[in-house]
């Protein structure tokens, strides 16, 4: 027998739980649900006060309230989830990924509640989630590392020492936690000491744990991993790697399984190393083992870390080995064997994911927050899709800005592309800025195509690949979109007008619109049943609704939410708005002082966040480019600067809220010096 995700399901009936509550949220909640329904089991869904309305609350059988938005007092918190497991009657756990799916405390006090983990053991846990220790205990298990310092509670000063043996560049790492949170590259010796600090405080705020270690730092590298499944009697295989090079700040973009770079013999070998790692802490349930390897010599891999639970990118395994991952991690912690052996498995095809994100990637991929207006998704031949989004739904600021996952098979690699690329165009999101458009530019390009990847890759591209920009087709049916909206009944009747006397056409009117930082003025008047735009010395025809333009159908998108329309097309998407006399006047006057090159004396938060650091006190004297606060949100921490040199003035704390354009200091400029002679002017 198989495992499949088309199996039929166990008898449950000798199993110790028939309820599974899963502490998490977002995709990966609804993931799982499906997954305990399809065994027949019953589902618990948690959430904060954020989450209240959201997607895996109601695709549960029973959802609990834990607590508020704050991480830490809600998916964070022990003490909650396990108050939930005992409402609820909820027998096992299953974790997600993220929060506390490699918590081994939380592993041990489920233990103790009588309540079945669906995870590894704490000792595992314990072993593979301290990066030092992990590294350290495989290499005695024939699994290859990277050479690094990498000893418990080293300091600074011992790290700057240790730098100049590992050599440079190097990396940084955070001993705890995951994701890519806390990594910094260092280039040059004299970086170095400032970066420590930095990776000290974000791995201390994010993981509670400030310990670091460095490795040397491997230029161009590939990011591979492996997929294992292992359990409770001694059968541990590997279901083929995972290919994971598409990375933005150590954050995974794009998988894809199989890697086009491996030939069997090394897809062997690195998948006998993942599974020699994962019987080196007598693993069970489902892992991933990632390694780094050379691209210039794939035969050479190196032990990067072993993530205790499950991925974010399990669907592309999923799809190319018929194998349900959440559903034999269930039926592992329910004590069943493994039904197949290494040689049983076969991957079949090739898988493609892109992750879709609430981000903005051409302002250098801020998080956005707001309401998902109008939704999209794709279906189609070989695509699937786990979302968290729902119509009406609120992306906060409080959590990860990952939206859904978008993934594709294929009978090849090239087909996999093609169909992900045409599924990211027929994927909608309007309300906030998505990466859509730029996940589609990332899957057509060259390099991509031909499978020349490296983890750094997305950052050479970024600079040169080509964002759509607004159209004067696309202005034009915004101006059109926006009018109608805000007096419906003046367009289809003259007499209802509002523009003074009712014999002759229609007055024309002048429409200022905000977008991509700029603004343009489009003239419209009624002409017939439509519309007639003009911008600058150019006459466009828009039909009443904006769908056709100069006769030709509009595929276009959108929706209207007040002054701002939402316009959305193959992927893109822009955020245009509708200025008032009001807000006109200041785009002049702010375009004027761009244009003599006046600094902004207010500091703003591109972003709604928490703010982690405030670097200088009220009062302080700063000069142009000093650090002043730096707020996170979304897992992304964003450092504020002072615009010009002068006396800040600010009063925000650690853990204060901040909104999107908030002023979070002002910069008084420091005044002329008198020149005066101190008895010029005075009696003798």
């Amino acid at each position: 027998m198989t495992p499949s995700t088309h199996s039929s399901g166990p008898d449950t009936s000798s199993w110790p739980f028939d309820t599974v509550l899963i502490a998490n949220r977002g995709e990966i909640a609804s993931r799982v649900i499906r997954s305990v329904r399809a065994l027949g089991l019953r589902s618990v869904a948690v959430y904060s006060d954020a989450d209240a309305d959201a997607r895996h609350v109601r695709d549960a059988d029973i959802a609990v309230r834990i607590g508020s938005a704050a991480p830490s007092e809600s998916y964070l918190s022990i003490p909650a989830v396990l108050e939930a497991c005992r409402r609820t009657g909820a027998g096992a756990v299953h974790p997600g990924y993220g929060f506390l799916s490699e918590n081994a405390a939380f592993a041990a006090a489920l233990g103790d509640a009588g309540i079945v983990f669906i995870g590894p053991s704490v000792h595992a846990l314990d072993v593979m989630g301290d990066k030092i220790r992990s590294k350290n205990h495989v290499a005695g298990f024939d699994v290859p590392v990277v050479p690094g310092i990498a000893e418990p509670g080293l300091s600074d000063e011992e790290l700057l020492r240790a730098a100049g043996d590992v050599g440079f560049p190097l990396l940084i790492k955070p001993s705890a936690g995951g994701g890519g949170k806390g990594m910094h590259a260092v280039q040059r010796a004299e970086e170095l000491p400032e970066v420590l600090l930095t990776a000290r405080r974000v791995a201390a705020r994010a993981f509670g744990d400030d310990t670091l270690f460095l490795e040397r730092l491997i230029e161009r590298p590939r990011h591979i991993e492996v997929q294992v499944l292992a359990d409770g009697h001694g059968s541990v295989i590997h279901l083929g790697e995972r290919e994971c090079s598409l990375q933005r700040r150590h954050q995974k973009v794009i998988e894809e399984a199989p890697s086009a770079l491996l030939d069997e013999a090394t897809r062997a070998r690195i998948g006998e190393a993942a599974c020699n790692a994962a019987r080196s802490v007598d693993y069970t349930g489902a892992g991933t083992v990632e390694f780094l390897v050379s691209d210039a010599a794939p035969d050479e891999f190196f032990f990067m870390e072993m993530n205790t639970r499950l991925q974010v990118e399990h669907p592309v395994t999923e799809l190319v080995t018929g194998v349900d991952l959440v559903e034999w991690q269930i039926r592992i912690a329910a004590g069943e064997h493994l039904p197949l052996g290494q040689d049983d498995v076969a991957l079949t095809g090739h898988a493609v994911e892109a992750r879709v994100y609430a981000e903005n990637p051409e302002a250098g991929f801020l998080p956005s927050t707001g309401t998902v207006l109008s939704l999209s998704e794709p279906v189609g031949e070989g695509i699937r899709v786990d979302s968290s989004l729902l119509p009406g739904g609120t992306v906060s600021s409080s959590y990860d800005p990952m939206l859904a996952k978008v993934i594709a098979w294929g009978t090849d690699r090239s087909q996999a592309l093609d169909r992900l690329d045409a599924a990211l165009a027929d994927t909608v999101v309007l309300g906030v800025d998505t990466n859509l458009e730029y996940l589609r530019l990332l899957v057509n390009d060259d390099d991509v195509r031909a499978a020349r990847l490296d983890t750094t890759m997305i950052e050479r591209k970024l600079p040169d690949l080509a964002f759509r920009t607004l159209s004067p087709e696309d202005l034009a049916v915004a101006a059109v979109l926006l009018v109608e909206a805000d007096a419906p009944a003046t367009v289809s009747s003259p007499w209802r007008r509002g523009d003074g006397f009712r014999l002759g056409a229609p007055r024309p009117c002048s429409i200022h619109l905000e977008h991509d930082g700029g603004t343009t003025v489009v003239g419209l008047r009624q002409a017939g049943t439509g519309w007639s735009a003009t911008i600058d010395d150019r006459t466009i025809s828009v039909s009443t609704g904006g769908a056709a333009v100069d006769g030709l159908r509009s595929q276009r998108q959108h929706v209207v939410d007040g002054d701002t329309l939402w316009l959305g097309e193959d992927g893109f998407s822009a955020r245009i708005r509708r200025l008032g006399r009001r807000e006109l006047l200041d785009a002049v006057l702010s375009r004027i002082e761009r244009e003599e090159g006046a600094a902004d004396p207010a500091v703003r938060s591109p972003m709604p966040g928490t703010v982690v650091s405030v670097a200088v006190e009220d009062g302080a004297l700063v000069e142009a480019g000093d650090v002043l606060v730096a707020v996170e949100a979304m897992k992304m921490e964003h450092q504020l600067t002072a615009g010009l040199s002068g006396v800040v003035r600010l009063s925000l704390k650690p853990g204060d809220l901040v909104r999107a354009q908030q002023v979070v200091a002002t910069i008084e400029a420091a005044a002329e010096q008198d020149t005066t002679s101190p008895t010029e002017g005075s009696a003798a």
